[in-house]
Order: C-alpha cells, then structure tokens, then sequence
C-alpha cells in the first residue's frame, strides 16, 4: 500500500504566499513522483488485462528491459519516467483509454511505452530487444531526441524494431516500396544530422544544470500528440541568447530566491517553441502549461529575455499550484465560464481564476523586484507592470473568497496570497504610475463587460426607453453572457498604451491616444466620431465612457455595469450619449 502524503504547514503556508523555498520545491517534485508511478502502475493494469491494446509490442519484454535497466543503474527509469515528455505520454495515453481524448491508433499511444525502456536502457547501458512505433519514419526518444528512419519510410504508424547493445541503437523498419531501412547511432552522443535530431540543451551555468529545449517529441503539446518541428539555426541561436538573458535576469533578484516573483532557473525542466502556427491571435506574450508535466512550458517566440524570464516565473506558478491541486482539492465548482479574468479576453471558470491569481502574483513579484534596476528594465517600465498586476490580482482573490465554494486548503491559499498582495498595495508608488495601472485595470474591465456581458430580456427592454422618457430607475438584474458565437478575440491596447504611452500599438486609434494623454474631451468626441464608422465596435463604446468619466467622476459608476449604458443607448446616436449617461448615473445613484 502507499503511504500517504503529508505536507508539513509550513512549506504549504511558503507556496500559499505565491513563493516556495527549495525544500518546498523539492517537496512538490517528490508528490509528482509518487502521482507519476501510480497513473503507471494504472496503465500497466490495464495492457495487463488488455494485451492487445499494445498492439505488436510485448509488455514482458517491455518491463523486462525497464527491470534491467533499473537494475544496472538505480534510478535511470525514474529519471526518464519523471521527465516532462514522459508525463505528457502517460497522462495522454490514459484519457485514451479513458475515452477522454483522441490522436493516432491506440497502439501508437501505449507503445510508447517501448520507448521510455528504450532510452532506460541507453542510459543503464544495458541491452533491449523492443518493438517501438514511428510516426512517418519518426521514432522519438523521450528526453534524447527524434532518430529518422532513412530513405522515404510509408507515411502513417509503423512498428519498428529497435535494438539496444552497448548504449548503441539500431532500428529497423520493412517498406513495401523500400525494403529494410535500418538506422544504427549512439543517441547518447551523437550530434545533429539529418537522421539524428538530439533534444536541443539550454545551459543554467557552464558545467551545471541544463534546461531542455524540445521541438521533436510528440508528446510536447498540452495534449494531443503534434508533429516535429525543428527550430532553424538563427531561431535556435535566438532561443538560447534569450535563455541566457532570461537567466541573467532572474539572478538579479531577491538573494534569498524563495519569495513571490523569484525562480530558481533549474527548477524549470522544459521549454517548448510553440509547435504549431499562429493564425488570428497575437504571439508576444503567448504561453501555457499543464498539469501533466511538472516544470514544462509551451512558449512562444519571446522578444528579448526580459518577455522570457517573465513567462518562466509565470508558468512555473502554475507548475507549482498544479502539484498543490494534485495534493489538495482547493475549490468545488462546476467550471461555468463566467467569471472576470483581467488578463483574459474572455469568462474564465473559478479554477481558471485560481491558477491566474497563482500565476499573476509571481509575475506582480517578478517585476516588483526589479523596480530600480535599468540594466533589468531599462525603459523603467517595471513599476507600471508591478502596480498593475497587484491591483488587478487583488481584484481576482476577493471574487474568488466570495464566489468560490473554497476548501479549508483553498481558503488557506486565497488567504496566503491575499496577505501578499495587500501587503503590495501598501506598497508606495509613483502617483502617476499607480494612476495609470488604475486606468489600464478600469480600461480593460470596462470593455471585457461590453464584449462579454450583457443585460437581461427585460431589463434591456426597459433601459433601451427610460433614459428618453425620464422613467424610474431600472432594477439591476444578473447580466448574461453573450453567446460564444457572438465574441471576436480582441487585444487591450489600450492597455498597452497606459504602459508605453509614447509607443503606439497596433490597432489604436487616435480618440485612445488622446484619452491615455489626459484629453478627454478631444477622445470623447473622437470615440463619438469613430462610432459612425463602425457601430456596435464595445471598444468605442468603452473608451467613450472612459473620456466621460474622466469628465464627470460622478459619473463612475457608470463604468461598474457598462452593459447597462450599452442597453441604454442601443438604439441611440451618439449626440444623446451623455444625457442617457447622466440620467443612468442618476438613476443609479437614486436607486
């Protein structure tokens, strides 16, 4: 039987402030170990008492050659079994069986299997005699790379055998058009051909530890399995002066290296180039993780290390909450997507606000320790991001302690990281610093509602004629969501304006412009002028209540329920805007 688990307070109460000393690092990498050989221990039950799922590969050969391996050389099967593309492999192959999750015939999935043996064995330096699948000619090796039968192998899965003698492989595979293709390399060290394509190092330090750069496993996506795609020379080159800038970066923080905002580079074990194209969404700043492969990242080309260094704080947070969540159940909730995200463009459910209020406290730390330091952010732009992300991750926690249905371990987090962040906000800042975080977090919110939300049958109906007859206050009922047909993707620029107001962004216009500048007046009547152009555009529509109540901070109450003044004004020109808005200030102030 397993002994349970226990996590001494303390490192929890570490990991509950958005930090995480070494030891409670450690401490989360030893549970995904135990996590790791249970869900194997569930898949070996099931090709146990189903051996054909495994298709022509032989179970008893395959743990034969793990059980060697082991054997010769302790701990190498863990060593590969703990990798990220191993965790990817196994969680995947399980909702396969699960009937959760689709990719290639089934015997692809639980064959590779083999493969975790195969590189066991290379490593233990022991023998294996396996039959492992390929992918168009593609044999992966899990945490070594992707070996590449030769000639012009059948398109689709097939079995190949694979021989280990001597930390030497040999691969062979019969075509119907080709014959035998055989491949014999020493994976362990042999360099780049175009047979051999060895998982690409990211060195932490000269002689230390390193990070993987992986562009060949198949298993390196959130899920379903994805094709190589190896980096070009100049993108590789890029990759890794941005990891050494990224590096350098995260050494120049606090000393103690334990708190909100601070990683230890090593602790991250994978990066991954996003595998696929990119059509219709921005790339800066794109990345994500999951929960079956601790300390990995999908990312997307970063600009320069500090992007990278911020992104590794940002997904390892939710490395770390994702071995909590394993650990502890944090919240119940039926994962309705309505919720505000103030770094999304779209409703989030309560555990996505959860890993974003994770994930947004060590980027809030990230940039908080490096306010000060040019040779960090030379364009001092670090006590924006700073000011911004602790009033908007402040913002997410009090939804979460008074919407979510918390667990005693979920309360205990939410109320870790609240004390972290209001301990932040009584953090002095520049004045027209933290005016600008508050117009950006205001700016977005303001538009998120317009684009997600908006008011219900009745009470649309009453709005859309009460401002023109002068009616009675409308009852505030629950909003609803727009339909998903109905939402396009859309970027804050105006929040990238308040962050670089003398750097515009694509898709501007000039009323935001003016409006970041202080010119309400002018951007009122621009946003109003740009409405003839594109009615029914909710940026318009929000940068035109911004301008307003800058104008009229009365009139900010406005900006609470802007789906209310959207209903106002449905049928509206924009002429008799400010009336609506001053009758629904009134209205609202009197109700």
């Amino acid at each position: 039987m397993h002994r349970p688990i226990r996590m001494p307070g303390h490192w929890f109460d570490e990991l509950a402030a958005g930090g995480g000393s070494a030891e409670a690092v450690a401490f989360l990498v030893s549970s995904e170990r135990a996590r790791r050989l249970a869900l194997l221990g569930d898949l070996l039950g099931r090709l146990e008492g189903r051996p054909a799922l495994l298709g022509p590969a032989d179970l008893g050969a395959i743990w034969g050659a793990v059980e060697e391996a082991e054997g010769r050389s302790p701990g190498c099967v863990e060593d590969v079994l703990l990798s990220p593309p191993a965790g990817g492999w196994l969680a995947h192959t399980l909702r396969r069986l699960h009937g959760s999750a689709v990719g290639p015939p089934l015997w692809v999935e639980t064959g590779h299997l083999a493969a975790v043996a195969l590189v066991a064995a290379l490593r233990a330096g022991t023998a294996a005699d396996l039959v492992v699948p390929a992918r168009d000619g593609d044999v992966a090796l899990p945490t070594l790379g992707l070996a590449r039968l030769p000639g012009a192998p059948p398109p689709g899965f097939q079995p190949v055998r694979a021989l280990v003698r001597d930390q030497e492989l040999t691969l062979s595979a019969s075509g119907r058009a080709t014959g035998v293709m055989d491949l014999t390399l020493r994976p362990l060290t042999a360099p780049q051909n175009g047979l051999w394509w060895p998982t690409h190092r990211l060195p932490v330090r000269p002689g230390g530890p390193e990070v993987a750069l992986d562009d060949t496993d198949p298993y390196r996506d959130l899920d379903r399995p994805v094709p190589p795609r190896r980096l070009a020379p100049d993108e590789l080159a890029t990759w890794r002066r941005r990891f050494d800038e990224a590096v350098g970066l995260l050494g120049s923080g606090p000393a103690a290296g334990s708190g909100p905002g601070t990683l230890r580079p090593e602790e991250v074990r994978r990066i991954v180039p996003w595998p696929g194209p990119l059509t219709g969404t921005p790339v800066e700043g794109l990345s994500a993780s999951t929960g079956d492969a601790f300390g990995s990242m999908v990312v997307a080309g970063p600009p320069d290390g500090a992007a990278l260094a911020e992104t590794m704080v940002h997904e390892f947070q939710h490395s770390k909450l994702g071995a909590l969540l394993h650990l502890f159940p944090m919240l119940d909730d039926d994962r309705t997507e309505e919720h505000y995200a103030p770094w999304r463009p779209d409703p989030r459910h309560l555990p996505g606000l959860l890993h974003g209020a994770y994930a947004f406290v060590g980027v809030a730390g990230f940039w908080r320790a490096r306010i000060g330091d040019r040779a960090a952010d030379p364009h001092g732009l670090a006590p924006f991001r700073f000011a911004l992300r602790r009033v908007q991750t402040r913002m997410v926690l009090r939804t979460l302690a008074t919407r979510a249905c918390l667990t005693p371990p979920g309360r205990r987090l939410v109320a870790g990281l609240t004390r972290t962040v209001d301990g932040w906000l009584r953090e002095p800042l520049d004045g027209p610093v933290v005016a600008r975080a508050r117009a950006a977090a205001a700016g977005h919110r303001v538009e998120w509602r317009l684009r997600n939300l908006r008011c219900a049958g009745e009470e649309r109906a009453a709005l859309s004629v009460a401002p023109r007859s002068g009616g009675a206050p409308v009852t505030v009922r629950r909003p609803v969501l727009v339909p998903v047909a109905e939402r396009g993707h859309w970027r804050d620029v105006r929040g990238a304006l308040h962050l670089r107001p003398d750097a515009v962004p694509d898709g501007a216009c000039r009323a935001d412009v003016l409006l970041v500048r202080g010119e309400a007046a002018a951007a009122r009547e621009a946003y109003a002028r740009g409405w003839a152009d594109a009615p029914g555009d909710p940026h318009l529509m929000a940068g035109w209540l911004l301008a307003h109540t800058a104008l009229h901070p009365g009139h900010r109450r406005l900006l609470a329920r802007p789906e209310r003044f959207a209903a106002a004004v449905a049928e509206a020109d924009p002429g008799e805007w400010e009336r609506a808005a001053r009758w629904l200030a009134g209205a609202e102030r009197r109700g």
